[in-house]
Parts: C-alpha cells; sequence; structure tokens
C-alpha cells in the first residue's frame, strides 16, 4: 500500500497539541510512511509495515497512539495504568523512541516510562508504581518486571513491536511469547520492520488481527541517496585501509561495523594507535560506557565509533555521511539496517564495505536480498593478492560459522544478549 504525501500533517487527521509539537521541531510534511500508516492506525486497524531505516517509522505509530490515548485520558490522582506498550530489540533503540515520543507528545498531559536493562531496576519500579501511559521497553527487562508484579500490562490497548525482525535475529521470541500472556487479546497491534521475510509474516499471523499491510518501498530495498562502494582487499590489510580512507579523506563521525565484539575492541584500539580517536560499543559494555560513546560520536568528539549489529540497532546520528562496513554480517537483511544509518530524513550517504576473499558468499546473499549486484573494486595500493587462494577447510569453516549464527538468529539455539 503506498499513498502520495499530503500538504501537512493536519490532513492526516493530527489534533492541534501534535501538530505544534512537530512544527517546534521544524516537521512540516509528512513522511509517505506516515502518511501511509497514521489514518490506518488512527482507523484503530492493526498494521504491518515496511520502509527503510530513517524514513520516520517511529512518527508514523507515535503520533497516532499518542493522539488516541488523549482522547481516553483519566484525569483522576489514581494510578494510572499502561495503555500502550512498544517492545525494541536494543536499548539504544529504546532511548531513541523514547525520546521521541517525550518531544511529540510535550503539549499532552501523558506520561512516558522508559524501562532496559543495564540501568536501576529500582528506580524503573518506583516510575511504574507512580503511573505511566506509555511503556517503552526491551523484552528481556521487560518480563522481569512482569514477573516481580511491577509492571501491569492488564490494561494495554495498542502494543507495538518496533524492528521486529532484529528482535527475532536476537532471539526474543521466547520473552515476547511470555510477555503477550500478561497483554489482553483485544487491543490494536502495529508491527514496524525495515525488512521482511518468512519469519516475519508467520510471526505476525500470530500477532495481527486481518492487518493493512503497508510498503513504501520496494521490499528490503537500501536507501536510494545512499551510495555503496564494495572495496576488495586482503583481511589483513582492513584495518589499514579503513584508517587510510578516514585520515587521508578528512573524515569525522565515522560508523564502523564488526560482526563480534571482539573485533570492534580490537579495531578500536588499533585506530587511536594510528591516531584516530576511536571507540567500541557491544552488548558487554556496560549502559554507562556505551552511552558515554555514543554522546561523544554525536557531539565530534570521536573519528570512529565501531559497532556490532546489536549495538547499532537504533543509533539515530543527525546527519551521519559515513558507515563502513569493516566485516559482511552473516544476516544479508543487516546490510540494509547498517547502510541505513546514513541517508536519513532524505539526505545523502556513503556506505563503504571491505570485501576480503573468505566473504564472497557474503556478498552474494546481500545482492540477492537487494535484487541488484554489487560489483567490487580495487583502491590503488590496497590491491588484494590473487595469488592467495583460501583453502577448502577455510571456505567449509566459514560456511559453517554462517549457518551457526544463522541457527542462532533463527532462536534454533539458546543465545545470550543483552536486556
Amino acid at each position: 500500500m503506498t499513498e502520495q504525501s499530503p500538504q501537512c500533517f493536519s490532513a492526516l487527521g493530527l489534533n492541534q497539541p501534535l501538530i505544534d509539537a512537530l512544527t517546534e521541531r521544524g516537521y512540516t510534511h509528512p513522511t509517505p510512511i506516515q502518511s501511509a500508516a497514521i489514518p490506518v492506525i488512527l482507523a484503530q486497524q492493526d498494521v504491518m509495515a515496511g520502509a527503510q531505516t530513517g524514513t520516520g517509522k517511529t512518527a508514523a505509530f507515535a503520533l497516532p497512539i499518542l493522539q488516541q490515548l488523549c482522547m481516553t485520558h483519566c484525569t483522576t490522582q489514581n494510578r494510572r495504568p499502561v495503555r500502550a506498550l512498544v517492545l525494541t530489540p536494543t536499548r539504544e533503540l529504546a532511548q531513541q523512541v523514547y525520546q521521541s515520543l517525550a518531544n511529540y507528545g510535550k503539549h499532552s498531559p501523558l506520561k512516558t516510562a522508559l524501562v532496559y536493562g543495564g540501568a536501576s531496576i529500582n528506580t524503573q519500579i518506583a516510575e511504574l508504581t507512580a503511573g505511566v501511559d506509555i511503556l517503552v521497553a526491551t523484552p528481556g527487562r521487560l518480563l522481569d518486571l512482569v514477573q516481580r508484579g511491577a509492571a501491569d500490562l492488564s490494561k494495554v490497548q495498542h502494543l507495538v513491536f518496533d524492528e521486529a525482525d532484529r528482535m527475532l535475529d536476537m532471539g526474543f521470541i521466547d520473552e515476547i511469547k511470555r510477555i503477550l500472556k500478561s497483554i489482553p487479546d483485544e487491543r490494536q497491534t502495529l508491527l514496524f520492520s525495515a525488512t521482511f521475510d518468512q519469519a516475519i509474516f508467520a510471526l505476525s499471523k500470530t500477532l495481527l488481527r486481518t492487518p493493512t499491510l503497508i510498503e513504501v518501498d520496494a521490499r528490503n530495498t537500501a536507501a536510494i541517496q545512499v551510495e555503496q562502494i564494495i572495496y576488495a582487499v586482503d583481511a589483513e590489510r582492513k584495518r589499514e585501509l579503513v584508517s587510510h580512507l578516514i585520515g587521508a579523506k578528512n573524515w569525522n563521525q565515522v560508523l564502523i561495523f564488526t560482526r563480534t565484539k571482539q573485533s570492534a575492541d580490537l579495531l578500536a584500539s588499533e585506530m587511536g594507535k594510528d591516531g584516530l580517536k576511536a571507540l567500541s560499543i557491544h552488548g558487554d559494555k556496560s549502559q554507562g560506557a556505551r552511552d558515554r560513546a555514543l554522546e561523544q560520536f554525536r557531539q565530534g568528539e570521536l573519528r570512529a565509533l565501531v559497532a556490532t549489529d546489536v549495538a547499532a540497532r537504533g543509533l539515530d546520528i543527525d546527519q551521519l555521511k559515513y558507515v563502513i562496513n569493516y566485516e559482511l554480517p552473516y544476516n544479508a537483511e543487516d546490510y540494509i539496517h547498517r547502510i541505513g544509518r546514513t541517508g536519513r530524513a532524505g539526505g545523502s550517504g556513503l556506505a563503504i564495505s571491505l570485501l576480503s576473499s573468505e566473504e564472497h558468499y557474503l556478498l552474494e546473499e546481500i545482492e540477492v536480498i537487494l535484487n541488484s549486484s554489487l560489483l567490487p573494486q580495487w583502491l590503488p595500493g590496497y590491491e588484494p593478492d590473487l595469488n592467495r587462494v583460501m583453502p577448502a577447510s577455510r571456505k567449509n569453516s566459514a560456511a559453517a560459522q554462517k549457518n551457526r549464527a544463522r541457527a542462532r538468529a533463527l532462536g534454533k539455539k539458546q543465545v545470550k544478549h543483552p536486556r
């Protein structure tokens, strides 16, 4: 389903307090996903929506939920029950959604709370006890609060799954099923995702009732304003090439993706030795350390932030121009999410991927999901050694490693993940 954007937000049926909040933030024209989703959500229909990252998905569900809750707002001093629940896969995305709800709802009497692991659970319990209208949460911490009797979800009217594909990848399906037992069956359910696959459609059949399917772009596509470049390079020269690109081109605020926590830490450390200030963030870092690194990155105090996919989901850096895939992801859909960190809100961006000989099968899977070819090129001085042939044992090992990672992502094995 697609629609042409109307001239202003008022054409979507939003009330004046919400329009005032949007105007104060400089937003005057809705994006295509907002134009398509907001009227449907206001009509209280279930929605399964997909759009590229950076296209305004958060406002697409936050604005109509705020309006619906304001229409039935309770003005008594009694404890206010949670009436809207937004589930996100990571702490960073939860923080981003919470801030958006606070910004858009600043002229409303509604109260929003945020709960995730790594922060004081006692503080979160106290806030829930005082009463909130909207709760933004990661599944693990929310389940802890439900089991303690601190989070009452029996009055939830609106349930949102934000970046549902990533929640499945991270193995949250068991927590989600347990949380759903505490939520009324009669509710509005909204499922938002940047990528759709068979697992997402299977999940939607268990959560949504005759949903409206909204797709404003071709399925699983990358933002057209992001230039994608693939450099073929030997694996042991990747770090050298990263530092060369950033230093020689004088880039600032470069977001770099690795597959593992160990690679993120090592790359950040080696870049520091090259004279480039860099920090890493991943699931083993404390929330305080992650917040400090993100703030330094936002303020331009870091040349580079090195992140794993788990930690980077939900990062929203204004005017981020450069993304580097130091290692290609095992799940092709993650490539779309990674490069979607740049080119947001209609801006331009550059996504560079470093391709070693061991990773060609990963590039092929990315090309399949994008339905387009990404032709590797050589950067003078960093040409790969064509005389090197990867032994069959290493090829088999790489394929087996990918299959193990994919099995974990699909929940076939128990995995550890941050709450």
